[in-house]
């Protein structure tokens, strides 16, 4: 009977590296060749570090003289951030009509850049009716179309291909979507800062006007004018 349990994906090292002999790669990658396991652990004592088992299917198994703590901690901080540039993709859709307008095709395409360039993977599927199915070449056509128009932001990654009444290609994006999302953060700032300075502009141009008209108001009032009342002439 199996009883389940944790089973460990952590190397085997020092002591716990159980065979006869090993094929030992050095602290700086040199090969050093087949040895004893003790002649092996004993190397690794005499430079202060451990003998970490990285190949263990190997015949003999592959051993390496290293800081194993430094080297575990090194994988975490690896692992820490491939998970933090990992997104989770998303596959938006897009339909189309093989006889399409103008204007429409300009309002679907804008839809597709846009998903695009979010970082976004994009199905795009042509409908056909009636007679229309005898016609692939027009869904063939138009995503031809499509592809070219789009080839700054996106890539084909699935080829046009007819499904029963549709037509179907898939289309990657030419950026992941942690760099989509870090430029639309730049220009997210970028708009910011313009409006910031357009703002002050503005309200430099205000100040200017009040001076400007406060001095017009000056001149036309004249020097008795802009005598103190109170004085006794």
């Amino acid at each position: 009977m199996f009883i389940g349990g944790h089973i460990s994906t952590e190397p085997r090292i020092n002591d716990r590296i159980n065979v006869a002999e090993v094929r030992l790669v050095g602290p700086d990658g040199e090969q050093i060749g087949v040895v004893a396991i003790n002649e092996a652990l004993r190397l690794a004592q005499d430079v202060g570090l451990d003998l970490v088992e990285i190949a263990p299917t190997a015949q003999p198994p592959v051993a390496k003289v290293m800081d194993y703590g430094k080297w575990r901690y090194e994988n975490a901080q690896k692992a820490r951030e491939t998970r933090k540039n990992q997104t989770n993709t998303v596959i938006k859709e897009m339909k189309l009509r093989p006889k399409i307008d103008a204007h429409d095709y300009d309002t679907k395409k804008g839809h597709i850049l846009r998903f695009l360039r979010g970082g976004d993977k994009v199905k795009i599927t042509i409908m056909f009716r009636g007679r229309e199915q005898s016609r692939p070449e027009l869904g063939f056509n138009l995503l031809s179309r499509l592809a070219e128009d789009v080839v700054d932001d996106g890539i084909v990654e699935y080829a046009p291909k007819q499904d029963g009444r549709n037509m179907i290609m898939v289309l990657a994006p030419t950026r992941k979507k942690s760099e989509a999302k870090i430029e639309h953060e730049a220009e997210k700032l970028r708009k910011e800062a313009e409006r910031t300075a357009d703002h002050d502009a503005e309200m430099k141009e205000h100040a200017q006007s009040r001076a400007d008209a406060a001095e017009r108001t000056k001149k036309k009032r004249g020097p008795a004018d802009n005598m103190d009342p109170d004085i006794d002439l």
